[in-house]
Formats: C-alpha cells, structure tokens, sequence
C-alpha cells in the first residue's frame, strides 16, 4: 500500500479511537439538571402523590425540611450497555489493530491482540454506572402567589428520572 495512504487511514482511525473511548467515558457521565415543573394539584396531595411515586422506584427518604424532599437510590447499570460497549471497543481496537499491522507488519498478531482488551469498557461502564444516585424536590403554592391554582415544583435529578417524572404525574414547564 501507498505511505500516504496508509497514514492517513491511521490518523483517520486514531481519531475514531479518541471518538470512542470519549463516547465510553460519556456513557457513565453525570447528568444531573434542576428544573421547575407546574402541577395543578396542591402541595399536600402532590407531597403525598411523590412520595408514592419514588417509593415505588426503589427511593428512599433521607430527608424533610420546610417542603423539601431528599430521596436516595442505587442506579443500577444496563447489561445491555455494557455488552454493547464492549463490542464496540472490541470492533474499534480490531481496526486499530489492522491499521497498525499494515504499517508494521511483523507485529501483526500482537497489535491484532489488542482486540481481547474490549471487554475492559464494558467492567469501566459497569463499575461507574452503579452509583447512588440523590433526587432533591421543593414545593411552593401558586395559590399563595396569586398565579394559578396548584404547586410549583422544582426538582434536581438525573435527565432520565426527570423524563419519568413528567410523563408519570402529568407535570408540565411552567410558561
């Protein structure tokens, strides 16, 4: 093969390789966020109403203070991540490997041996993703306000949980 082209093609899948172990270390990344939600029931059968909903999610309560709420889980890792991760690595040190062996080719079988270190992205996501993951939420009175009936809610928890909560209790943005 041409010398051009073949470091180009191993700059080309070097930068790949960056691209992929950024997406694997992305993968356990923290997604925490704070919105503001508006229910239109009040703030006692609202409390209750949460209350049930993260119990039923495996939540605990750790703390009440003045209409704020602390809940505490354990975030559970996806086997299916894990495993996809896994093989993607697999797949981009395999042609990493193929590249380096067309440039080097008496180490052909050792660079081609890089693929038998895949399995490591799937035991980082699975060490890093089982965290315990904290949900804090206040209430306020809109009534109290004199805006609109119902409760005002701001909540600080994971995108995902965010995501459940809105479709789960009917909870919209505030305009």
């Amino acid at each position: 093969m041409n010398t051009p082209i073949l470091i180009s093609t191993f700059f080309l899948t070097l930068l790949l390789m960056v691209g992929l172990f950024f997406f694997i270390r992305a993968s356990v990344k923290d997604r925490t966020e704070q919105v503001k939600l508006i229910s239109p029931v009040s703030i006692t059968p609202l409390l209750e109403e949460l209350k049930t909903y993260f119990t039923q999610r495996a939540y605990n309560l750790i703390g009440t203070e003045n209409n704020t709420l602390t809940f505490e889980g354990m975030v559970r890792p996806s086997w299916f991540l894990a495993i996809f991760l896994s093989i993607l690595a697999g797949f981009g040190l395999l042609c990493f490997g193929l590249v380096l062996s067309f440039i080097y080719p008496p180490l052909t079988s050792l660079f081609l041996g890089l693929a038998i270190l895949a399995p490591l992205a799937g035991i980082f996501y699975w060490q890093k993703a089982r965290r315990v993951e904290k949900i804090s939420l206040s209430l306020e009175s809109l009534t109290e306000k004199g805006l609109q009936q119902g409760s005002l809610l701001t909540l600080t928890a994971h995108r995902d949980e965010v995501i459940q909560i809105k479709q789960a209790l009917a909870l919209k943005p505030p305009n």
